[in-house]
């Protein structure tokens, strides 16, 4: 194994369980920030367990990557301390400046949600740092309702709220909405799911309509729940691992991905094959990007 298994009390509680050397903040490249923020979730709740939970799967992870030859924990991947916030107003706000921070010290900044509006701190700051920035959405829904049950800030809403730093927006993965949604997507910017499986040539239409510094905001119901169980609004019809991960290593190929948050990981106590998919993931992500 890459790590010592999480049983062993020695081991660090980090992501990766890495030693001092590859996890110190002087030593980092990679922030690991997580935001254990779960307000507003509309269904099934739990998101807020999330980042301890990928973090404790990632303990157990080969820290080798096949795909790419490399070992991206090199690099040094530090485990922020988490954001706490009773509202999502504290929370955007608290995560904005902690990336903030982090981004003028040149880390590559992660967040972990937690429900999808944790994003919006991070879309922030990093628009506030990246000229022509684009978004590239993963997720099962189109989250562009401007009000849901009188929340302006609910996770249903973070992409509408997200167009106020960026106007370029590409979703992917999209199986679900509200009729209100369909007045304001950008048909090209879309790629619903139902439509992409047949199509040979979706993923580099998608990066075509990406600008050069790409932020990516993955909410992990955009896999089929036979993969991703553990989310608080499952959606059957979602993409595989290979689906996502083929996109992402092209659009690192092709574009900037200048940081990217992971979330709505719902735990299932017992199940923990979707918390090691979110770790992997995250490190996958990674490799794709320092390569």
């Amino acid at each position: 194994m890459g790590s010592t298994i999480v049983s062993n009390k020695k081991t660090p509680n980090n992501f990766g369980a890495l030693p001092l050397k590859y996890s110190s903040l002087k030593n980092s490249e990679i922030v690991i920030l997580p935001v254990p923020f779960d307000k507003t979730s509309s269904w099934i709740k739990g998101a807020a367990k999330g980042p301890a939970a990928i973090i404790n799967a990632s303990r157990n992870m080969e820290l080798y990557d096949i795909e790419t030859a490399t070992e991206v924990y090199t690099r040094g991947i530090h485990t922020a301390k988490e954001i706490a916030a009773s509202s999502s107003e504290t929370m955007i706000s608290r995560v904005c400046k902690a990336a903030g921070k982090h981004l003028e010290d040149n880390k590559f900044v992660v967040v972990l949600g937690g429900e999808h509006t944790i994003s919006l701190g991070s879309i922030q700051a990093h628009a506030e740092r990246f000229k022509d920035i684009s978004i590239l959405h993963l997720d099962a829904h189109s989250d562009t309702r401007d009000s849901y049950e009188g929340d302006r800030l609910s996770h249903a809403c973070v992409m509408e709220r997200a167009k106020n730093y960026t106007d370029r927006i590409v979703s992917v993965g999209i199986r679900s909405m509200d009729s209100s949604e369909t007045e304001s997507i950008n048909s090209k910017n879309i790629f619903y799911a139902s439509k992409i499986r047949n199509s040979k040539d979706w993923i580099s239409r998608v990066t075509k309509r990406l600008s050069r510094h790409v932020y990516v905001t993955i909410d992990l119901d955009v896999f089929d729940p036979s993969i991703m169980p553990s989310t608080g609004t499952p959606e059957p019809g979602g993409l595989g691992w290979y689906d996502v991960l083929d996109l992402l290593q092209y659009v690192s190929e092709k574009k900037k991905i200048i940081g990217f948050d992971v979330v709505e990981l719902c735990p299932v106590k017992g199940i923990f094959a979707p918390d090691f998919l979110a770790a992997k993931l995250i490190y996958k992500t990674l490799s794709f990007v320092f390569l």
